[in-house]
């Protein structure tokens, strides 16, 4: 599926087909780029597809995300750094008196997972009429005439009932297009300082125009799918199917993989690995679903099973904020080879951020060093709550 009709395809039902200002378009496609074509993340249902997505202007998702950054050092093992204090004056040579440093043990993937697990199981969880996400989402485009990289960025708020028969609430805001690094904001100085610039979109014969300055804030509202209907988890399911959820992570490893068909989470033509689809599902589990604690950790321990996952320490999300990531290599239309990353604080378990990371340059990801964050969509804060916006 293209860009054009994933967007056709998330749009919700009742805003029918009336016109659309450009900013809303472009805050939509940037949404329905959000992911590698064919094997997107989890997503909230949809009406009259057996594959659902999340609107655009859905909870926590208005927009993709990316951030240049170099990936960390991926360690997949267990090793040692052995560290020792040297003495100035010695040629570099360990003094004979020196007490040698605690050597720093890398973790495996499997001992970093099976520790958030711990301390996710020990989160505190609330209550309330509706469940509250805060997102930023952030993704690299390049403009046509220029070459140099933007940042197409956006900010959403969600509000999902925990009743039946309830509407959702949505609320986002376009951050504007801003230059990705000091370079690029160098070349588009050079270039005028366009309030607007033209992208290139992946795929596709023509540019789309994005504005540098922020948007107003959208606030839209809907009646649940199905009356009953909050997110897509390998089907459309509803609050209940979510508290529900086993701890245990044997079953709930068999209750994920039920919904498995052997291809990506949106398009039926690629096929997808077990692995690679079960990670990319529990990711939406762990970042944006009200599932309790200890399925939360239940999740974690299921990953740990897996036997391809990489972990890199001391990685930046595109807030700034440090944390320890996950990942799993997946390939992409157009020969590429992307991984779906997941940044969590190790010290709480709280997730932090979703990124997809280019491995192999191809497709959505073509002109793009490998190690570029390309896409990425930050948790700023989620939780239970019994206000809804202001209509």
């Amino acid at each position: 599926m293209n860009p054009i009709d994933e967007l056709r395809a998330a749009r919700p039902a009742h805003l029918g087909d009336r016109p659309v200002d450009e900013r809303t378009r472009a805050v939509e496609l940037a949404r329905a780029m959000s992911g590698p074509r064919g094997s997107r993340g989890p997503r909230g249902p949809r009406k009259a597809r057996k594959v659902a997505v999340r609107p655009a202007w859905g909870l926590g998702l208005a927009g993709a995300a990316a951030a240049v950054a170099a990936v960390a050092v991926v360690m997949s093992g267990n090793g040692a750094v052995p560290t020792t204090p040297r003495t100035p004056g010695t040629g570099g040579q360990v003094a004979a008196s020196a007490t040698p440093t605690p050597a720093r043990v890398r973790l495996s993937a499997r001992d970093v997972l099976l520790a958030a697990a711990a301390k996710a199981d020990r989160q505190v969880e609330g209550s309330g009429d509706y469940w509250h996400s805060v997102t930023v989402s952030r993704q690299l485009l390049t403009v046509k005439d220029g070459g140099y990289r933007v940042l197409d960025q956006s900010r959403s708020e969600g509000w999902t009932p925990s009743a039946v028969g309830g509407e959702q609430w949505f609320r986002s805001r376009s951050l504007g297009a801003k230059p990705a690094t000091e370079e690029d904001r160098k070349a588009w100085e050079q270039a005028g300082s366009p309030a607007e610039v033209d992208v290139v979109v992946p795929g596709k014969p023509k540019a789309m125009s994005l504005s540098t300055s922020e948007g107003r804030v959208r606030t839209d509202r809907s009646p649940l799918v199905d009356g009953d209907k909050v997110f897509w988890l390998g089907r459309n399911v509803t609050m209940k199917d979510l508290r529900g959820l086993p701890s245990e992570p044997g079953k709930l490893k068999k209750r994920l993989m039920a919904s498995y068909e052997g291809h990506g989470t949106e398009s039926s033509s690629e096929k997808m690995s077990g692995d690679a689809w079960l990670f990319k599902v529990s990711v939406g589990l762990i970042m944006d679903m009200p599932v309790t604690p200890e399925v939360r950790g239940a999740a974690f321990r299921m990953l740990a099973e897996l036997g391809n996952v990489e972990v890199a320490e001391n990685v930046t999300d595109s807030e700034g904020r440090p944390g320890t990531a996950v990942s799993v290599e997946e390939s992409t239309q157009g020969g590429g080879v992307s991984a779906t990353r997941l940044i969590f604080d190790e010290a709480t378990g709280q997730p932090l951020a979703n990124e997809g990371v280019v491995v192999k340059p191809g497709g959505m990801q073509a002109g793009f060093e490998p190690g570029t964050v390309w896409h990425s969509s930050v948790l700023l804060e989620s939780g239970w709550t019994d206000a809804k916006p202001a209509s």
